[in-house]
C-alpha cells in the first residue's frame, strides 16, 4: 500500500453537507492544484505561496467554471501527512466533488486508498502507530466517553506510557549486553536488586494498562444490557421507558417478544445496548422456544443483566429465578441487577416485606420500579453508571480500547514475568536478556517501531478514505 512517489487526492468530507473538502497530499500536490486552479489574483502562483495560506479562486477545466473555491495550502513538514498538501473547500454538490477529483487525477494525481493519509502521516513521523488507530477511534466515536479516551491516545497519553517502559527497558538491556560482550571478565554492570525492583514496577504498569482494556472495551463499544424474566413481567415497557419511545410492541398476552430488540442509549457519557429479550418459561410454541434460546444467548454476551420480576409475585419464585441466572452467569463478572416491577399498585410494606425475603449476595443489586409510571428510573440509570464506571474518568486517564494493544502488553507482562522468576533463579545473563528483548518488541509492536506490513494492512484498511 505504501507509494511515496504518487500524489494522492480523495474527499475529506461526507456527502449531504454544504460544503466539501477535498485533499491532495504529495510531492507534486501545489504543481497539480496550479493546473486547475485560478486565484482571483491573478499574481498568485501556488508554488510560491507559504504554508497555512488561503486562497479564493475559480476551479477550471479549460474555459468551464467548475466551482469557485477557497485553497489552502500546507507545506511539508508542516502538514497533517508531514507532505506538501492542499486542501480545496467546495461546494458540496455530488458533481463538483466528482468533477474536482477527475481534473485532479487527469492531472497526475491518483485516488488515495482508505487510511492513506494517515498512513502516510505514521511513515512521516507525525504520529506513532497507536496514535493513527485513535484517529479512527475519534471519528467512529459515539460517546463522550469514548471521544475523551481516543483523545487522549491521539494526543499521545498513552504512547508517553509505553515509551517510558519500552526506554527503561532498553537501559537495562543495553548494560547486560554489555556484561555478555565481558562475559570472561565476571564484570557486573547492572544491579541485580535495581533490575528487579525496575521490572518489577514496569510489569505492574503493564499489567495496570491491560487491566484498563475491559472498561476501555465497553466504553468504546457500548454496555451490553440483558432485559430478562418471566413474559408479561414489563421487560418492554422498561425498554420502552428508558428510551423514551415506543420502540418494543407491549401486550398483556404472554410470550409477545419472540426475538431480542436492541437499542442504545447514552447515560452520562456512557453508551449502553439494551437488548430486550423473550420472557423465560416452559412452552412448546416453537417460535417462542427459539426465542428464548437466544435470550441464553444474549445473557452470555450481556455485561449487565436486569432481571424482572412483579410485585405481585412471591419470594419463593423470585429467589428461583435469581437462582436460574445465576447458574447461567456462574463466576464471570456479569452483574446483576434485580428489579421488582408494577410497585405503582403495591404499598411500601409489601415492598418491605418482600425484601425481607428475598436471598441477594452482596455484589447483586435490588431496585423497586414502575416502567409504567417511569418511577424508579433514575436509581437504576445511576446504579448501571456505578457498575461499570464507578470513579469518574479524567481527559489524563489512559485505558485501553484496542484489542492489539491489550494483547502486546499481555505478552509484555508475560516477558518480564520470566525476567524476574529468571533473576530469582540466578539464570545466565544471556537467558534474562533474550526475554527483556521480547518485551522490549512487544512494546515497540505497539508504537510502530516495530511492525509488519500485514499489521499496517490490517489497521489502515478499517479506515475510511480521505482520512
Amino acid at each position: 500500500m505504501v507509494r511515496p512517489e504518487e500524489t494522492i487526492c480523495a474527499p475529506a468530507t461526507a456527502v449531504g453537507g454544504a460544503i466539501a473538502i477535498i485533499r491532495i497530499s504529495g510531492t507534486r500536490s501545489l504543481d497539480i492544484c496550479e493546473k486547475i486552479f485560478y486565484p482571483s489574483d491573478w499574481n498568485i502562483k501556488l508554488v510560491d505561496l507559504k504554508g497555512f495560506t488561503v486562497v479564493y479562486g475559480e476551479i477550471r477545466s479549460a474555459d468551464e467554471v467548475i466551482d469557485e473555491v477557497l485553497l489552502t495550502v500546507f507545506r511539508a513538514p508542516h502538514s497533517y501527512t508531514g507532505e506538501n498538501s492542499i486542501e480545496i473547500s467546495c461546494h458540496a454538490s455530488q458533481y463538483i466533488v466528482r468533477k474536482i477529483l477527475e481534473l485532479l487525477i487527469n492531472h497526475g494525481a491518483v485516488t488515495a486508498k482508505p487510511g492513506e493519509f494517515t498512513q502516510r502521516a505514521f511513515f512521516n513521523g507525525k504520529m506513532d502507530l497507536s496514535q493513527a488507530e485513535a484517529v479512527a477511534d475519534i471519528i467512529a466515536s459515539k460517546t463522550s466517553s469514548s471521544h475523551k479516551i481516543a483523545l487522549n491516545q491521539m494526543r499521545g497519553g498513552f504512547s508517553a506510557e509505553i515509551s517510558g517502559l519500552r526506554k527503561e527497558l532498553l537501559n537495562f538491556a543495553s548494560l547486560i549486553e554489555l556484561e555478555l560482550d565481558f562475559g570472561e571478565e565476571d564484570v557486573e554492570f547492572a544491579d541485580r536488586k535495581e533490575l528487579k525492583s525496575i521490572i518489577i514496577r514496569v510489569k505492574e504498569l503493564a499489567d495496570k494498562l491491560a487491566g484498563s482494556f475491559k472498561l476501555g472495551n465497553v466504553l468504546k463499544n457500548g454496555v451490553p444490557v440483558a432485559i430478562v424474566g418471566k413474559p408479561n413481567s414489563g421487560k418492554s415497557t422498561l425498554l420502552n421507558a428508558l428510551l423514551m419511545e415506543e420502540r418494543a410492541l407491549v401486550s398483556e398476552i404472554p410470550g409477545t417478544t419472540r426475538d431480542t430488540i436492541e437499542d442504545t442509549i447514552v447515560i452520562e457519557g456512557v453508551e449502553y445496548r439494551f437488548i430486550d429479550t423473550a420472557g423465560l418459561r416452559e412452552t412448546s410454541d416453537i417460535l417462542e422456544i427459539m426465542g428464548i434460546k437466544k435470550t441464553h444467548e444474549k445473557i452470555d454476551q450481556a455485561s449487565v443483566i436486569l432481571l424482572i420480576d412483579e410485585i405481585t409475585d412471591s419470594a419463593e419464585s423470585i429467589n428461583k429465578r435469581v437462582q436460574a441466572i445465576r447458574e447461567m452467569i456462574r463466576e464471570s463478572e456479569k452483574r446483576l441487577i434485580i428489579l421488582i416491577n408494577k410497585t405503582d399498585i403495591a404499598s411500601e410494606d409489601q415492598q418491605t416485606e418482600l425484601k425481607r425475603k428475598l436471598n441477594l449476595e452482596d455484589k447483586e443489586t435490588l431496585l423497586f420500579i414502575s416502567a409504567k409510571e417511569k418511577s424508579g428510573l433514575e436509581d437504576l440509570r445511576l446504579r448501571l453508571r456505578e457498575v461499570v464506571v464507578k470513579e469518574k474518568l479524567s481527559s489524563d486517564d489512559v485505558i485501553i480500547t484496542n484489542l492489539r494493544h491489550y494483547e502486546a502488553l499481555l505478552r509484555v507482562s508475560e516477558s518480564l514475568g520470566r525476567v524476574i522468576s529468571g533473576l530469582e533463579d540466578q539464570l545466565p545473563e544471556d537467558l534474562i536478556a533474550i526475554d527483556i528483548r521480547q518485551a522490549i518488541h512487544y512494546l515497540g509492536e505497539v508504537t510502530g517501531e516495530i511492525t509488519s506490513d500485514e499489521i499496517l494492512g490490517n489497521i489502515f484498511r478499517n479506515f475510511c478514505i480521505g482520512k
